[in-house]
């Protein structure tokens, strides 16, 4: 990705997601791992901009990424690419690339769930919008000491003006986040 001085991220990721809900939507073609990562890709700073209390989150989704990207070299679909780890019996086997696409699925819900949380919650802090995306997407799925890890960095989160600031985004960027936040959605349904 670009530098974030110059980009508009938000807008970019609103506009990969697009797309793949034009392919979610016309049930005509499947959703294609290339098209998936690089949307996918896109969404990796968002992690970074949220500071230390997601840098376990954000290793561990680019790492995933990654993989969804080498796999599209050899694999067309998702559909493939869950039909072939099926068929290895291979789907819940760590590195699998079901399992890594389980683990992007959970970030973007983190991402998804942290959207709606900051258009509906009032005052410049994430803490508390942070805080219950965490909870939701990916607490349940970690253990008792990356939890306290991640309550730790909660107390360094940027305040909502940085962080739009970080990302080259304004007052004018609710659009774009309710359009993420929809599109997000059915990507990860």
């Amino acid at each position: 990705m670009g530098d974030l001085e110059t980009e508009k991220p938000l807008r970019k990721i609103a506009e990969a997601f697009k797309e793949l809900e034009a392919t979610i939507n016309s049930q005509a073609q499947e959703v294609e791992v290339a098209s998936f990562s690089h949307a996918c890709s896109l969404v990796s700073p968002l992690f970074g901009c949220l500071g230390i209390a997601f840098k376990f989150a954000e290793m561990d989704y680019v790492a995933k990424v990654r993989d969804l990207v080498e796999a599209s070299k050899s694999i067309d679909t998702l559909q493939s690419l869950l039909e072939r780890d099926i068929k290895g019996n291979s789907v819940r086997k760590p590195g699998s690339h079901t399992r890594n696409l389980l683990r992007v699925r959970r970030g973007l819900d983190m991402v998804k769930i942290l959207f709606e949380q900051i258009l509906v919650t009032k005052g410049g802090s994430l803490k508390g919008p942070a805080s219950k995306a965490y909870e939701l997407a990916l607490a349940p799925h970690h253990g008792w000491t990356i939890r306290k890890a991640v309550a730790a960095g909660m107390y360094a989160l940027p305040i909502r003006e940085q962080l739009f600031n970080t990302l080259n985004e304004d007052g004018e960027c609710f659009g774009p986040f309710q359009m993420l936040n929809e599109i997000l959605y059915l990507a990860s349904s």
